[in-house]
């Protein structure tokens, strides 16, 4: 029973959501308020969590193990993204290397990718997301992931507005990061290993050798 004026009420339905009721609202709200937007990241982050459960006990792999599975994952949504942002007009090369580096910047706190592979002392040859840990690659794989189902479900139109999702994308993952309590993506160290060294060393047969 509600108040509805002068002391009188009256009886209203009350209605109780399932989970993924509570899912497609969210995702159809409007994201500029803090509440889809906190809504939006919380179910964003666990579908990334069961994904990564269910993907051969990802918690039990060894850190090598997650980083070539977490690589090869996102060379695989990069390709996805590439798709969506060229649907929004991101067409040529250059564009895209532009539409990229917004991501790094909104995730990196304003550093690009040129910023990023120089801090990580690399050669120009080298690719730094071959030179990322399992925790650094997880945040630019999500920052991808939800970069891409921005731009499709909003229906983005234009390079210069597909720029800018893709740098609050970035920025949203952070503060995501930041209120966990989690490192800085720039502050994490850098592997010895690259993951191409990684996957050549784990196709690798191994040799056991029978002492007895």
């Amino acid at each position: 029973m509600v108040k509805i004026g002068s002391g009188a009420i009256r009886e209203v339905e009350d209605v109780r959501l399932s989970r993924y009721a509570c899912y497609l609202i969210l995702q159809n709200a409007d994201p500029s308020k803090d509440v889809v937007a906190h809504g939006q990241t919380y179910f964003a982050i666990q579908t990334r969590r069961q994904e990564l459960q269910d993907q051969q006990s990802f918690n039990q792999l060894s850190e090598d193990k997650r980083r070539v599975m977490l690589r090869n994952e996102l060379t695989e949504h990069n390709k996805t993204l590439t798709a969506a942002a060229k649907d929004a007009g991101v067409t040529t090369h250059v564009d895209y290397a532009i539409f990229q580096d917004h991501g790094y910047k909104g995730l990196y706190g304003g550093l690009g990718a040129k910023d990023i592979h120089s801090r990580k002392g690399l050669s120009k040859s080298q690719k730094i997301l071959d030179h990322m840990g399992s925790s650094e690659l997880a945040a630019n794989l999500f920052r991808a992931t939800q970069a891409e189902d921005k731009l499709r479900r909003e229906q983005i139109s234009g390079k210069d507005i597909a720029n800018f999702v893709h740098y609050e994308v970035g920025q949203t993952v952070r503060r995501t990061i930041s209120e966990l309590g989690g490192v800085m993506p720039e502050n994490l160290p850098t592997p010895e290993r690259s993951v191409k060294k990684l996957e050549k060393q784990q196709a690798k047969p191994q040799i056991s050798i029978d002492t007895e």
